[in-house]
């Protein structure tokens, strides 16, 4: 196999014609690796992938072949398909948070998406709506209207990448909060396969991926308790760090916070227990 590409939590292999995409332990925040690594991450965001690209299947097809990985990588790598991915970060919000928040405080809307004046952080969006972003490969990603993923892919394909976006927040949503978890907002990565279909690539509603908080705990106007890596994200913000590298080391105790809200998520979502 060679290796093709070495990313900050993803290693992607090359095996004939086919992926391997294996999920590491590693945990970026602000766009920095973090030196200490979160046991059994990869793992618990590769079967969740797994569950939610079967719960989605009729959605969009996505590039999963089958979970026949070499031995050493089993349960943290998939064997998918090879996509040309389309250089937009498809990113669908049902609550103000982050970034998005942030935005809206400026403008009051969030990626020329007008929103209704006096909404507080947390507050559930009358619906949810599409605010991509682009594909940095340097830097950060910035935010970008509709008209610009127009401009960059066409009409057809912004209008396609949009609904699918909305139709996996909206179906991921529903089933989540059936389970007690809010789907505050997700990112999703598409791209098209050889004969041109469009699918959904990379992770999907993970806690990578994905803003989580708990149904029972939710109130707006506050921050919310993060079931995700938000959690680790607020703690280096907390640290002084000034967000370039080297990042601060990990203390035991937040590594083990952070396992256990990411399965606390797997566990209410999937309703198996995470072993």
């Amino acid at each position: 196999m060679e290796l093709l590409h070495s990313g900050k939590v993803r290693d992607v292999y090359l095996d004939g014609d086919e992926l391997i995409l294996v999920a590491s332990d590693r945990v970026s925040v602000y766009d920095v690796v973090l030196p200490t690594p979160i046991p059994g991450k990869g793992a618990i965001l590769t079967q969740l992938s797994l569950w939610w690209f079967e719960q989605l299947a009729d959605v969009i097809p996505n590039h999963v072949i089958s979970t026949d990985v070499p031995a050493e990588w089993t349960d943290r790598a998939i064997r998918c398909q090879r996509l040309t991915m389309v250089q937009v970060e498809c990113i669908a919000r049902g609550y103000l948070a982050g970034l998005g928040l942030e935005e809206y405080r400026r403008t009051g809307a969030i990626s020329g998406v007008p929103l209704p004046p006096g909404l507080v952080e947390g507050s559930q969006l009358p619906e949810p709506i599409f605010t991509p972003t682009t594909k940095a490969t340097e830097g950060h990603d910035e935010p970008m209207t509709f008209e610009d993923v127009v401009d960059q892919v066409g009409a057809d394909l912004a209008t396609r990448l949009r609904e699918v976006t909305l139709e996996v927040y909206r179906r991921g949503a529903a089933l989540a909060a059936d389970r007690g978890v809010i789907i505050a907002d997700t990112k999703l990565e598409l791209g098209h396969a050889a004969d041109g279909t469009l699918v959904l690539g990379d992770e999907v509603l993970t806690s990578d991926s994905s803003r989580f908080w708990a149904v029972d705990e939710w109130e707006p106007g506050r921050p919310q308790r993060a079931m995700d890596k938000q959690f680790v994200r607020d703690w280096a913000a907390g640290t002084g760090w000034d967000k370039t590298p080297p990042a601060p080391n990990v203390p035991a105790e937040i590594v083990a916070a952070t396992q256990s809200r990411y399965r606390e998520v797997y566990e209410r979502i999937t309703g198996k227990a995470w072993t």
